[in-house]
């Protein structure tokens, strides 16, 4: 199986936090692990509204990334056009890209989000 690492878990994994469950720390260390451009953008966006620490630079992030063994998963057109197709079940445009993304390239999302699911894509946590 692979998976789709959701923000919050991205972040939480990089930050040694004890919210990550402990399916999804086995998973992200021992399984096929990918993570999305859009979480990356949201990430700078929460920094820059001073929502999250910005100790961390985005390159810095994603070096990390590439260092854990996870792959990053572009945004494509594909995906994009998916993004119409989805009811306004989520309204958060970065969970929306996410929720594309995993459904374009089968995969499971690693997330505690309740409402990722009501899109019928696969959720862990």
């Amino acid at each position: 199986m692979k998976y789709l690492i959701d923000t919050h878990a991205l972040i939480w994994y990089a930050q040694g936090n004890n919210e990550l469950s402990n399916v999804a720390l086995e998973l992200m260390e021992n399984e096929e692990c990918y993570y999305g451009v859009a979480s990356l953008w949201e990430i700078a966006i929460k920094q820059k509204l001073g929502k999250i620490d910005d100790q961390l630079s985005i390159v810095e992030l994603d070096d990390f990334c590439g260092r854990c063994g996870f792959m990053h998963l572009p945004l494509t057109a594909e995906g994009i056009e998916i993004t119409k197709s989805l009811d306004f079940i989520h309204r958060d445009p970065f969970d929306r890209l996410l929720i594309a993304m995993a459904m374009e390239k089968e995969l499971t999302i690693i997330t505690r989000d309740t409402i990722i699911p009501r899109y019928g894509v696969e959720t862990i946590w």
